[in-house]
């Protein structure tokens, strides 16, 4: 009998340090997150899973910095195990960051403008698809010099989402740069105006599904409000004679945004009509044309570019009156 309450006990020990054992070894594991590093012959981006540390007890530093700065503090350093190139070159300084609202805004030297095209695109994406697995990260926006980056047309690339960054850049020879107009909401919900956003994309992914995917995920600049739901899906598009097909999910309709009823649709088309040689626009929810959306706007129609929508239209016809007069 004593043998067998012995046994037991010496059981329960084992389990009892089993169990402390786990305890004090998950301890130290924080979250996964995955470092885009640069192959050895910086041509594509090579991902490499990082266990990020927990934050000390007792350090008062806010838990989202903590991971900003471990994340930034990996990117700029690669293991020596690992045959990989940093994102971001040695000669470019890293200042500082400050995140604001979702918005995480990364300040670079000026050497951070001399890169040449190719390793720009590659350090951009690297950033933007590393540091927005930080819950409270949606954007991040470049400086250099403390002056925003620019596009190749000279106009500030802004914010940048991981969805700009279509699908994960493998290759840069097969991805390329292409600047979208789309048309968002303005501040009344009555009119629509323009933003031009560069997207780095596959070329294989047609103008039709990035514009869509760009209006899903929403506008980038203060001042305008998105058109669709973010929790849209965009199940299919297609083109045949200058028609595009477009076919949502049930999301489309709860468009709840305070917008008029007609501007969801005209953003769609009219940056379509911008951006490709669309002059209509079919639109399907789970493959149904038969659908009223808001209650008043039949799907069963083509939709074509109707200017009258766009605020910069309305400016430019001000304009022509007040010089008649």
């Amino acid at each position: 009998m004593l043998r067998g309450v012995l046994l037991l006990l010496a059981c329960f020990l084992c389990l009892t340090g089993c169990e402390r054992s786990e305890g004090k070894g998950t301890e130290n594991v924080g979250d996964v997150y995955q470092i885009y590093y640069l192959n050895s012959a910086m041509t594509k981006m090579e991902p490499q899973e990082y266990h990020m540390p927990q934050k000390p007890e007792g350090d008062l530093e806010d838990v989202t910095d903590w991971r900003i700065r471990n994340l930034m503090e990996q990117l700029r350093t690669v293991p020596k195990d690992l045959d990989r190139q940093a994102a971001v070159p040695d000669k470019v300084g890293f200042e500082r960051y400050k995140l604001e609202d979702t918005v995480l805004y990364l300040y670079f030297d000026n050497n951070y403008a001399m890169m040449n095209a190719t390793r720009e695109i590659l350090c951009r994406s690297s950033l933007v698809r590393t540091l927005t697995q930080v819950k409270g990260v949606d954007y991040v926006a470049v400086y250099t010099a403390e002056q925003p980056l620019m596009d190749s047309s000279g106009s500030p690339v802004g914010p940048m989402a991981n969805s700009d960054f279509i699908d994960n850049i493998s290759n840069v020879n097969s991805y390329e740069k292409t600047e979208l107009p789309l048309y968002f909401s303005d501040d009344t919900g009555e009119k629509l105006v323009k933003e031009t956003r560069e997207v780095v994309h596959n070329v294989n992914t047609s103008l039709e599904k990035l514009v869509i995917e760009q209006l899903i995920a929403g506008p980038g600049r203060p001042g305008m409000n998105s058109t669709l739901p973010k929790d849209t899906k965009l199940l299919n598009v297609s083109v045949n004679e200058n028609i595009c097909y477009i076919n949502f999910d049930s999301a489309f309709l709860n468009n709840t945004l305070e917008v008029r009823e007609y501007i969801p649709i005209y953003s769609i088309v009219n940056s379509l009509a911008a951006a490709s040689s669309i002059n209509k626009v079919q639109i399907t929810v789970n493959g149904s044309q038969e659908v009223m959306f808001r209650d008043s706007i039949s799907l069963n129609q083509l939709f074509e570019r109707n200017l009258d929508y766009n605020a910069e239209n309305e400016e430019a016809l001000n304009d022509i009156g007040g010089t008649e007069q």
